[in-house]
């Protein structure tokens, strides 16, 4: 923290938590306490039970998280590597050249996620590209909503990137190939990672132009949270919501520690 004196730290951490607590965590609380519950008392859910895990771990529920985790991780590699290679290109670019690509690149989150739904519907509903109806369309929204965040985060850490090292490989006769795989992107690894996490936790949560586009039988986790509370079926709906999120949660641990051994490498 940027207060040196302790009045003014003590004042910081209770004004951080008056904040965290009634915006961010007593949310998620209250789901994970629905999500034990079989009815409310008042204004908290109350009637202890594990039956809504044992159906949020199993059958449609069980089939929709491996829908969600296969097409996050799809969408999450082709996103990384569309995005890793444009930032690397945009590196060699003109001022004006690099804000065209980043303009570019940014767009599809310059605008509501349902509008990329229904561009994507559109535009893949007809000959020769007919991916209506397929898993297909699925991983491609997600694709093109996640790939701005790894070049935006590739971009960042190419800029922080000491050209000497390239430099100094290249005095030494190495081929501009072999400079970009075993000099800049050993670099670049501890980025791609964390660029490679946003990407996956962020398709993991997408609703909107999921929504539009899901056929019967490519339903991911969020869509049947969706459908269940929609239903009434707010408790159950709340067990999947923590399936959902521990999943994640426990894929971007994983993912952190990876970066970490990257960055001491």
């Amino acid at each position: 923290m940027l207060v040196h004196s302790r009045a003014g730290r003590w004042a910081a951490w209770a004004l951080f938590l008056v904040l965290f607590l009634p915006l961010f965590a007593l949310p998620l609380l209250v789901v994970v306490a629905a999500s034990f519950a079989t009815h409310w008392s008042g204004a908290f859910p109350s009637g202890p039970t594990t039956e809504h895990y044992a159906s949020a771990v199993r059958g449609e529920s069980l089939q929709a998280l491996t829908t969600s985790l296969v097409t996050a991780v799809t969408a999450s590699l082709l996103a990384l590597a569309t995005g890793a290679w444009a930032a690397l290109a945009a590196a060699g670019l003109r001022r004006r050249g690099k804000r065209s690509l980043d303009a570019l690149f940014m767009l599809p989150v310059a605008v509501p996620s349902v509008v990329v739904g229904l561009a994507v519907l559109v535009a893949f509903s007809r000959p020769p590209l007919l991916l209506n109806g397929t898993s297909s369309i699925v991983v491609l929204a997600h694709t093109i909503l996640v790939t701005a965040f790894a070049y935006q985060s590739v971009s960042a850490a190419i800029l922080r990137l000491d050209p000497a090292y390239e430099q100094a490989a290249a005095s030494l006769g190495a081929r501009p190939a072999y400079v970009l795989w075993r000099v800049k992107l050993p670099l670049l690894l501890p980025s791609l990672n964390a660029a490679a996490g946003l990407c996956f936790a962020l398709s993991m949560g997408e609703l909107s132009a999921t929504m539009m586009l899901y056929p019967p039988d490519w339903t991911p986790l969020p869509v049947r949270i969706f459908t269940a509370t929609d239903r009434g079926s707010l408790f159950g709906g709340s067990a999947v919501a923590v399936v959902l999120m521990a999943t994640t949660l426990l894929v971007l641990l994983a993912v952190s520690r990876i970066r970490t051994r990257a960055s001491y490498r």
